[in-house]
């Protein structure tokens, strides 16, 4: 009795262990034919009829002739300048020093210390390489063109765009002149008086190799132009702006007369003449005006006249020439 019981449990299990396979199997059967009948009918080539062809065919061509063929061809060629826009690169130090050599030599031929004189000059020397330049840029399959398109390029657009920053770059100072007009005031009858006004002006230095706006520096200030000494501030130029050099100069000479006893005696001065800011290897921004005064037993150079090469390789943002105005004076 206790093993019919104990088969009769077996052919349960056993029934029903096979009925879920049967049922896996049907899953899995159909599965598989809706997969089959996907590729097949994907495999299916569609057919068309010749009316249908026609008519698409038709509406290829009204597309084709629908396309704005001149607009396309003028976004291409707009696409093409920005991208050459894009990849301009600054002037290389040899065309800034090309630049400047003639900028100097167009001054010296004046004979004059006229600043208007000097300022005309240099904007026909402008107008005249500007013009120079494009005539290059558009004949540049010619033989007959006086320069390298690509530097031709560039010098298009250093003088259109970027003419004020590369007279800062390379220490061309052109101040702007300051117009006085005599107004005529005064009261009907009254008696003609003869008067004599003095008017202040603002003294320019030319020197070959730099400009120094403001008051003449007097010998004692012993003024370096480009130049950068280092030493121990004892007044720190980010806080301490003056309107020239000579009064840079002054404060110094007024720092090493009022010091106390024991105290570093002001005996180098250092300024930024450039309304663009100078540059230093330091953290800082340094802007123009900046007066830096400094104590050294042994007055040291930082730098002097041009950044070398190697240097301004591994300091990418250095400029050319050394903007500073420097002196060592007597302590």
């Amino acid at each position: 009795m206790a093993r019919g019981k104990w088969c009769s449990y077996k052919r349960i299990t056993i029934f029903i262990c096979a009925f879920n396979i049967i049922v896996a199997l049907y899953v899995l059967h159909s599965l598989y034919a809706n997969i089959y009948i996907y590729s097949t009918d994907s495999q299916k080539d569609v057919k068309y009829t010749p009316d249908q062809v026609r008519r698409m065919e038709e509406a290829i061509e009204i597309r084709k002739a629908a396309e704005p063929k001149e607009l396309v061809k003028l976004v291409k060629k707009l696409k093409k300048q920005f991208s050459e826009e894009d990849s301009f690169v600054e002037p290389p130090s040899s065309l800034k020093q090309r630049i400047m050599d003639e900028i100097l030599q167009k001054l010296k031929g004046l004979n004059t210390e006229n600043l208007t004189e000097h300022r005309e000059a240099v904007e026909r020397w402008r107008r005249d390489k500007l013009k120079e330049a494009k005539m290059s840029v558009s004949r540049a399959a010619s033989a007959n063109s006086s320069m390298p398109h690509r530097e031709a390029g560039m010098l298009v657009r250093t003088l259109e765009d970027n003419w004020a920053k590369l007279l800062e770059e390379i220490g061309v100072y052109m101040p702007v002149d300051i117009v006085h007009k005599e107004h005529d005031d005064k009261p009907e009858g009254a008696e003609e008086i003869e008067c004599i006004v003095c008017l202040h002006r603002e003294v320019v230095f030319f020197s070959e190799e730099m400009i120094i706006p403001g008051q003449p520096l007097p010998p004692e200030c012993h003024a370096e132009v480009r130049t950068d000494y280092g030493g121990a501030a004892v007044r720190w130029g980010l806080t301490h702006h003056k309107e020239s050099a000579a009064d840079c100069c002054q404060a110094c000479l007024d720092h090493a007369r009022h010091a106390r006893p024991g105290e570093k005696k002001c005996n180098i001065w250092v300024y930024c003449p450039s309304e663009a800011g100078c540059y230093s290897p330091d953290i800082y921004e340094h802007k123009n005006q900046e007066c830096w005064l400094k104590y050294a037993e042994k007055p040291r150079l930082n730098f002097k006249d041009k950044y070398s090469e190697s240097y301004r390789n591994s300091h990418p943002t250095a400029p050319l020439y050394v903007p500073w105005i420097s002196g060592v004076v007597g302590a």
